[in-house]
């Protein structure tokens, strides 16, 4: 009798764990379908159509309808010919909005950066610490010029402050189009906002070393350069690698600045460069920097590879140079360009522009800066300001035909050099 209350006990907890296991399939197929329904939701929010309805009426999606138009024109070919442009293939809200007159404060400076779509990812922080008007040129190529055009299109339409503040503009090679991916639900399956969209990003992240693309193809990173440039209608751009990271409030810093001083022509306003290790959190102001800097934590930027190409910033002199206790920003000293500087600056809009002869590795920011020298401008740093390289840069991270394009670009730097001869002949200046 005392077995069979034992038998009968385990029988009960056996169906208990029966119903229960029931019960969990159940659940989880509801979950399932809910999921399923919600992912079926979120794609026809994003392609707009007979999914996506407001108040029982079809939603029209202008975003979606831009990006039907920008993508419909086919671009334009760069003066090359190797590459397609599609610029301004997503505005933002404040490039779309924006009058001609209007505003001007907010449309004093911008930055623009460039990438590909593996250090895309870079684009939630750099913004995070922006915080204003921002554009960005991409270069794709092959499956990636889908998947970016599915990215960036999710990135504008589910991250408010993307949409608010990001152009976008794409270049691929001249033989291949970007077209609407209203067809290819798997480059937008399992995104439902904003971080899902930076987790697929993730996915992508260091693909490649540096300009080692698949196919040998060249990353024109001076058109880019360009295309963001003139993607931005404001007085002052300051262009930056999409891993930099700019010192906190330099917007509203350097809008201060440029009020209280009379405009000076021929003038690009200096940042010093540093890099610093992966592993620490990026300084926000200069005292955070030079206590990092001080430890060996942060260095001149390109200490490593070329310690020339920075030396002339003099990083003793604005480390040691007095801050305004107010934090208020200004010139700590002005500088005359010397071969072979390649400073980032904050210069207005018309400066001459990059030279987009220069692709892949070595001379392509040199001799835009020897251009800016030749041309008359004279460098001012920043007492307070500066920009920040996401981890040392080092010889072994760099692709294979580093060297071979170094010793190319060389001598396409000697021609460049030439042209500006005859392009400034009344100019006393020589890089």
């Amino acid at each position: 009798m005392h077995l069979s209350k034992k038998c009968s006990a385990f029988k009960v907890v056996l169906s208990a764990l029966l119903i229960v296991a029931l019960l969990q399939l159940i659940y989880l197929s509801f979950l399932s379908k809910f999921h399923g329904k919600q992912q079926r939701y979120r794609y026809s929010e994003l392609f707009g159509g007979s999914g996506a309805k407001k108040n029982g009426h079809p939603e029209k999606n202008t975003r979606k309808e831009r990006l039907r138009y920008s993508l419909s024109t086919g671009g334009i070919f760069d003066n090359s010919g190797q590459y397609r442009v599609y610029k301004n293939l997503i505005k933002s809200d404040f490039t779309t909005n924006q009058k001609p007159g209007s505003d001007p404060g907010s449309s004093v400076l911008a930055l623009a950066t460039h990438t590909t779509i593996n250090n895309l990812h870079h684009l939630e922080s750099l913004l995070d610490r922006w915080q204003n008007p921002l554009s960005v040129a991409i270069f794709a190529h092959g499956q990636d010029v889908k998947f970016a055009t599915a990215l960036v299109y999710a990135l504008s339409f589910f991250c408010p402050q993307i949409q608010a503040l990001v152009d976008f503009h794409l270049v691929c090679l001249s033989g291949e189009m970007a077209s609407f991916p209203e067809k290819d639900r798997e480059h937008f399956a399992g995104l439902e906002d904003c971080p899902s969209v930076f987790s697929r990003l993730e996915t992508h992240r260091d693909k490649y070393k540096n300009y080692a693309i698949s196919g040998n193809i060249s990353y024109p990173n001076n058109l880019l350069r360009n295309v963001a440039r003139g993607g931005m209608e404001s007085s002052y751009i300051l262009v930056i690698d999409i891993d930099m990271m700019p010192s906190a409030d330099l917007h509203q810093q350097f809008l201060a600045m440029i009020k209280s001083r009379e405009p000076g022509s021929e003038e690009v306003f200096v940042l010093p460069a540093f890099e610093i290790r992966h592993a620490r959190k990026m300084p926000a102001t200069k005292p955070e920097l030079v206590q990092l800097y001080q430890v060996g934590e942060v260095r001149p930027f390109y200490e490593e590879l070329c310690p020339r190409c920075q030396a002339p910033t003099n990083y003793s002199q604005w480390v040691n140079s007095h801050v305004r206790e107010s934090g208020t920003l200004e010139v700590a000293y002005t500088l005359t360009w010397t071969d072979p500087w390649e400073p980032f600056y904050i210069g207005p809009h018309t400066v001459p522009l990059y030279d987009e002869n220069f692709k892949q590795y070595g001379f392509n920011r040199i001799s835009q800066a020897c251009e800016l020298h030749v041309a008359g401008y004279r460098f001012s740093v920043l007492s307070s300001a500066f920009v920040v390289h996401r981890g040392f840069k080092v010889q072994g991270e760099f692709h294979a035909r580093k060297d071979e394009e170094n010793k190319q670009n060389r001598i396409l730097f000697r021609s460049f050099k030439e042209g500006l001869k005859t392009k400034y002949p009344t100019s006393t200046r020589k890089c």
